[in-house]
């Protein structure tokens, strides 16, 4: 399916809970009388939507996806897929969470308890190239810390097969158990560690483990 159609919203949503993705097709139904809307539950889902080139004129992505932790599918996709607004869609809205989210490069940020009404707008705003935030957000004294940003630019840089590897490495997995789950060689596997710990410039997987928990929604960027 082309997914550039002249005067046509073409819009992904990207969230885990069917319930909340029928929530924001109704919401979007309220911005626009015609569009083409997708459906994703995982990064990988994502990817299989929009790699092949058909890039869509927003991506709604819920920050809890299944294949990322906190902000890593954000900063992933912003590399892979710059051409292409993403708004966050998120139950977590506190000042700092949106704060990261705008810095790491989303073009909104809609807390999932925003009612269809005012999610309407908001995505009508972001569509036409505004940036939207809540009202009453504080972006003061949320600054990204350095050591996150530069952690941001490697994942933002990995391929698609390299970010899987390192989201599963992140949760401890060992090379087999990733090359059984990957339905790949555990050589390939070590290739892609290999390659990984070299952009990361790290020595170990426990470096890149803790790579990933900068970029989480915890209070690591206190």
């Amino acid at each position: 399916m082309e997914c550039h159609m002249a005067n046509i919203a073409n819009i992904l949503i990207a969230d885990d809970h069917p319930l909340f993705r029928i929530a924001l097709r109704h919401a979007i139904g309220l911005a626009f009388e015609d569009a083409v809307i997708q459906e994703a539950g995982s990064i990988d889902d994502i990817q299989q939507i929009i790699a092949p080139g058909a890039a869509c004129d927003l991506l709604l992505l819920d920050l809890q996806m299944p294949g990322a932790h906190g902000f890593s599918g954000l900063i992933y996709l912003r590399g892979q897929f710059p051409e292409i607004p993403v708004v966050i869609v998120s139950g977590n809205d506190q000042d700092k969470v949106i704060a990261r989210a705008m810095n790491h490069g989303a073009s909104g940020f809609i807390p999932k308890s925003t009612d269809l009404p005012d999610m309407a707008q908001a995505i009508t705003a972001i569509f036409t190239g505004a940036l939207w935030v809540p009202p009453g957000f504080e972006a003061q004294q949320h600054n990204i810390r350095d050591q996150e940003i530069s952690v941001a630019a490697t994942v933002a840089s990995l391929t698609p097969q390299q970010f899987r590897v390192f989201m599963l490495v992140s949760e401890g997995m060992l090379n087999k158990q990733i090359a059984y789950e990957m339905g790949v060689a555990e050589g390939t596997v070590k290739a892609h560690v290999t390659a990984i710990l070299k952009k990361f410039g790290a020595y170990s997987r426990g470096h890149l483990i803790i790579a990933a928990q900068q970029l989480g929604t915890e209070d690591f960027a206190e």
